[in-house]
């Protein structure tokens, strides 16, 4: 298994609810993938670098995670159609 780690950012209006519930979607993602969840680190409503979508903030979440090679493929896939992530980044730990 490899090691991994994601930076996602969700859209400011989501309340409280709304985000845990989108943490414990992309959490499911990664353990139904036969991935292992090694630690969440959420860091709240930050300032973007620049506009997206005419949004100026966004919520913070990093993520860190082991699984297979095709598992962060599929990830990618649930960030790209989930319409409450702004911006995310997947990267390999190990080379």
């Amino acid at each position: 298994m490899n090691k991994y780690e994601t930076l996602f950012i969700l859209n400011p209006s989501l309340d409280e609810e709304g985000i845990n519930t989108n943490v414990e979607k992309f959490k499911s993602v990664i353990t139904n993938g036969g991935g292992e969840v090694e630690n969440v680190d959420l860091w709240g409503k930050r300032k973007l670098a620049y506009e997206i979508d005419k949004v100026n903030e966004g919520i913070y979440v990093l993520v860190n995670f082991q699984s297979d090679a095709q598992l962060p493929k599929e990830l990618d896939r649930v960030f790209r159609i989930s319409d409450s992530i702004i911006r995310h980044l997947i990267i390999s730990l190990e080379k």
